[in-house]
């Protein structure tokens, strides 16, 4: 149940399929949920601008049913990202989203 949906700027993300197992797995060991429920996203050449630039940047939503460490996560994936692209953490949002576990689905039901 854990998502995370990075979108950027960039044209296109060096090792797509890598950076995307790479948030897979700090997304289970962030929020202790097995990665076998964790979904990742990632969306490139999104028009955007930060701080009134075009610049390299990007925006990170993270939703799950509980378990969210705003600062931790913040700062983790901040640091991932700008690892593995160039964007500088400065340049990134990340939204958390703690989801009811009755408005999550899966497998035809919700959750809760």
């Amino acid at each position: 149940m854990p998502l995370i949906n990075v979108r950027t700027s960039l044209p296109e993300v060096a090792d797509a399929a890598g950076l995307l197992q790479e948030l897979s797995a700090a997304l289970a060991q962030q929020t202790g949920k097995p990665e076998s429920y964790v979904m990742t996203l990632l969306e490139t050449a999104v028009p955007m601008t930060f701080a009134g630039s075009t610049e390299p940047c990007a925006y990170i939503e993270i939703k799950s049913i509980g378990a969210l460490k705003p600062p931790a996560m913040t700062a983790a994936f901040c640091e991932l990202i700008e690892a593995r692209t160039g964007i500088p953490a400065k340049r990134i949002y990340v939204a958390f989203e703690d989801v009811k576990a009755s408005s999550w689905g899966w497998n035809g039901n919700t959750f809760g």
